[in-house]
């Protein structure tokens, strides 16, 4: 667009590739640290919910084997085994699936979104094309403020149901499930939300190097049929490692927030 030379270009997509890859590393670094504080937010649930017991005037915890022990003087194991938090509890392992399936379920919503708020601006693009004389010579303006405008309401439009369900879905869980299903939901969806978003933010840079590699007259170069599937690559690629990818983070870590500002009435509903 610049009208420079081809060796500019060349350049640029090399430190274009170096960036992809540096990107990638960074967000591993990024979902590592979401993991690390998921994993402590789990101890601050219980916490949350030993506080909940005792300002319910639950002063003793009565466990399956007839063994008692003072609320206060209970520990993180210690309420392991009295909300029986094992793999033998169906409870457990419901909140584990559930857990789960919310960063896939998330994942899809966020790169569909990014498909329609896509063809929105290309719809928009091509209005401009046909209705605003001279914009290809350069004589024409294009209505940059229309698509910025389509930009920025697509995202905040399009976030509300996928931040909705991070919210909601603990809450339910919690008031179905109980304890025990929460801390399975917490679970699953930290270790599936984890290795998905490694796996987006590494698969979705190398989609987008492949694309360049191929650019290179490499496999064919441009116009081949491997440079038509790497373009196909690079354009799933995108949403992978800049949307879908680094918003696992912001899910793993809002769950488990979500669990412990609502674990008070998770304990007074299934203590009726």
């Amino acid at each position: 667009m610049s009208g420079l030379g081809p060796e500019v270009r060349q350049r640029t997509d090399a430190l274009d590739s170096l960036g992809n890859t540096t990107a990638a590393t960074g967000k591993g670094f990024a979902i590592g640290s979401a993991a690390l504080t998921a994993l402590a937010l789990l101890a601050s649930y219980i916490e949350e919910i030993k506080i909940g017991l005792m300002r319910l005037g639950q002063q003793i915890l009565t466990f399956a084997d007839g063994k008692t022990m003072n609320t206060a003087d209970a520990n993180f194991a210690d309420f392991m085994d009295y909300y029986q938090v094992t793999l033998m509890n169906p409870k457990v392992i419901v909140g584990v699936f559930i857990g789960s399936m919310m960063a896939f379920l998330f994942c899809g919503l966020t790169m569909n979104a990014v498909g329609r708020a896509a063809q929105e601006m290309v719809d928009e693009v091509r209005r401009q094309f046909r209705e605003i004389v001279g914009i290809m010579d350069g004589s024409g303006t294009p209505d940059y403020a229309r698509c910025v405008a389509i930009s920025t309401k697509s995202a905040q439009r399009e976030m509300l149901l996928p931040s909705l369900l991070a919210i909601a879905i603990p809450i339910a869980v919690g008031l179905i499930l109980g304890v025990s299903g929460v801390m399975g939901l917490l679970t699953g969806g930290l270790g599936s939300g984890f290795v998905l978003a490694v796996f987006m933010a590494n698969a979705g840079g190398a989609w987008d190097n492949a694309k360049k590699y191929v650019e290179m007259d490499n496999y064919g170069g441009k116009g081949s049929e491997t440079h038509k599937a790497t373009v196909v690559g690079d354009t799933v690629g995108d949403p992978f490692k800049d949307t879908s990818g680094p918003s696992l983070n912001i899910l793993i870590k809002l769950m488990s927030m979500v669990s412990i500002v609502m674990a008070g009435l998770t304990v007074s509903w299934s203590l009726l």
